[in-house]
């Protein structure tokens, strides 16, 4: 039975997840997601309470893979650029549920492990800052908008940009932000 219930909860989440990427918060269905997770719009509302809990679930689980994956070290903010790189290239997905997050989020409560690891890069970054390891010319708001959105950059462009940007490859996207957060780093 806890298998089935874990199964559940799993399928929704990916539904989920697929849902909010494509239709954002608002735009998102519950019987949509139910369908997809080959469930219910009462598991729905049983395991996350309403349509705002699951997005909460999903980002929450988004933001602790991210972490975990591509954890923020100041020492090297260029090479963490280039993870959230990795990870906005390899999972479309979930860059598209941050965008959407950032569209409509402030709507919607804070999630948690969101608002903590927020502060905890600003904290990791001054500190760096405090000990001269990164420059001070940005404040650590500043440098960490700075290194999230370079990370982001190509998957922000109209179409019209991205017709221009289609031949150049994945690797040298890559370099292009691995490099451009260096640049900004130089003092």
């Amino acid at each position: 039975m806890v298998g089935d219930a874990e199964a559940t909860r799993r399928r929704l989440l990916d539904a989920a997840a697929e849902e909010f990427a494509e239709h954002g918060i608002a735009g998102a269905r519950v019987d949509r997601i139910a369908a997809a997770a080959k469930s219910n719009k009462a598991q729905i509302y049983h395991y996350f309470t309403n349509k705002d809990g699951l997005f909460d679930a999903v980002l929450s689980e988004l933001a602790r893979d991210t972490l975990r994956e591509a954890p923020i070290d100041p020492a090297n903010l260029p090479e963490y650029a280039g993870r959230l790189f990795d990870r906005f290239a390899d999972h479309p997905v979930k860059e598209r549920l941050a965008k959407w997050y950032r569209l409509e989020g402030a709507g919607y409560a804070a999630v948690e492990v969101v608002v903590a690891s927020t502060n905890d890069k600003l904290a990791a970054i001054a500190k760096a800052q405090d000990e001269g390891v990164l420059p001070t010319r940005f404040t650590p708001v500043e440098l960490l908008a700075v290194v999230v959105h370079t990370a982001a950059l190509w998957g922000s462009m109209t179409p019209e940009m991205a017709a221009h940007a289609a031949g150049i490859t994945r690797d040298r996207r890559r370099r292009v932000v691995v490099d451009a957060v260096a640049a900004i780093l130089r003092e």
